[in-house]
């Protein structure tokens, strides 16, 4: 499928609903597998797998005042989504009157396909119209692919802060666009 083969009037952006808290589990889980897996151990993988994206914690994280997922579908079929944080639903406390993009996350197949800046894209509008100071987001060091991206975007390194994975303590840079 080429970029022009998806056409951005054809996808539905939407807030997800508890009742897609499968749907989160399973596109959560590939995704995240799919992005990670190359670099990780099967245990650390499978332990993160069973734990942060467990249907338990998927809901707890749903519940959270001021945290909010969003999927992005094609032909009826989630291929993307996209989870935000304001208040104290951020995983760094210190940031007030911000937005977090704690989770950009998209199919396999549909990325190069400007789904990333399309959802980016999103969240600065949020950040827009609800007046905040800037929008931030952690990304692994080891991500080159979307370190590249976030600096084409003008997102700038600030700083860091740990990432556990299963057993391993990895290092995510801290990154904010004005």
């Amino acid at each position: 499928m080429s970029n022009r083969d998806l056409n951005f009037e054809s996808l539905s952006f939407r807030e997800v609903e508890l009742s897609d808290i499968e749907e989160l589990q399973r596109i959560s889980r590939i995704t995240f597998k799919d992005t990670f897996d190359w670099y990780n151990t099967e245990a650390d993988m499978n332990q993160y797998l069973n734990q942060n994206l467990s249907i338990e914690n998927l809901t707890k994280e749903f519940n959270q005042e001021g945290a909010k997922f969003y999927f992005l579908e094609f032909n009826q079929n989630c291929i993307a989504f996209l989870k935000l944080n304001k208040g104290e639903a951020q995983t760094e406390k210190d940031y007030i009157n911000t937005l977090e993009i704690e989770r950009i996350y998209i199919l396999k197949e549909y990325q190069g396909k400007n789904i990333g800046t399309f959802l980016l894209n999103k969240a600065k509008e949020i950040v827009k119209k609800e007046n905040l100071d800037y929008l931030w987001l952690a990304v692994w060091e080891k991500n080159e692919q979307a370190i590249k991206f976030y600096k084409k975007h003008n997102f700038k390194i600030f700083g860091e802060h740990d990432f556990i994975l299963g057993t391993d303590i990895q290092k995510d840079y801290l990154m904010k666009l004005k």
